[in-house]
């Protein structure tokens, strides 16, 4: 298994990468299930994903501020079911900032209504809250919310690839915050001036929208007081397994 990162640059200027060996190799361009690489602004590196599910899923990843880093196939784990030990291999692992680790696994919903994969995922859940970590299991029908995923797609592609300190964001804010909430057409003039865009500062979760309205450069953007979008997708709660 080759290592996934690189030494080169986004735009001139490039977040470390966060060299990850997935699990196990998961971007072979084989059979029916669309595999690929996401060049990820988050990590600094390519990250596999083996459906378009997972791909949807890394958007959120991308564009939640609460997600510090995140890596695919992060590593086998032994679980027990009745008398067998199996294997298995999450989807991915998150680290949030503080230091919080949540494992995920991405699953079409009517795969998980399947009975050995239901009997699966709750053995994986009781095994993993019996060793003290969190677990869930992310569904098409959490991850394809519409319209916020395509204006969390939307909002990261109109980003800059390299993003702005925090110390820059929160300098032009005292600046300009006294001026918000106006739109993002406006936020963009408004920042303009110091080389910043509303998009980067949504990124950050400085600034926030109606993320259930489709966004448009219309839609107003506000200053947030609670650090970020769509955290509540990732909040500790009980499993539903």
């Amino acid at each position: 298994m080759s290592k996934q990162g690189w030494d080169g640059t986004w735009r001139g200027r490039s977040p470390a990468s966060t060299p990850h060996t997935p699990a196990r190799n998961i971007v072979r361009y084989t059979g029916a299930i669309v595999r690929g690489k996401f060049p990820s602004a988050k990590t600094g590196r390519m990250v596999g994903h083996e459906k378009l599910l997972e791909l949807d899923a890394i958007y959120l990843f991308e564009t939640a501020p609460q997600i510090e880093r995140y890596v695919e196939q992060p590593e086998k784990i032994s679980f027990p079911d009745g008398p067998r030990l199996r294997r298995y291999t999450p989807d991915f692992l998150l680290t949030f900032v503080g230091g919080r680790q949540l494992t995920v696994e991405v699953k079409p919903r009517v795969h998980l209504e399947e009975p050995d994969t239901w009997h699966r995922m709750q053995c994986v859940a009781a095994h993993m809250a019996r060793v003290g970590r969190e677990f869930i299991v992310l569904t098409d029908e959490v991850i394809r919310q519409e319209p916020r995923l395509s204006n969390l797609k939307w909002i990261y592609h109109q980003a800059p690839r390299v993003g702005p300190t925090t110390a820059a964001a929160h300098a032009a804010l005292r600046k300009v915050g006294h001026e918000l909430p106006v739109s993002i057409r406006r936020a963009t003039a408004l920042l303009e001036p110091y080389q910043l865009s509303p998009f980067s500062l949504m990124l950050m979760g400085l600034l926030v929208c109606d993320l259930q309205q489709a966004l448009t450069l219309d839609s107003v953007v506000r200053i947030d007081i609670e650090g970020g979008t769509h955290g509540e997708l990732f909040a500790p709660r009980r499993s539903d397994l």
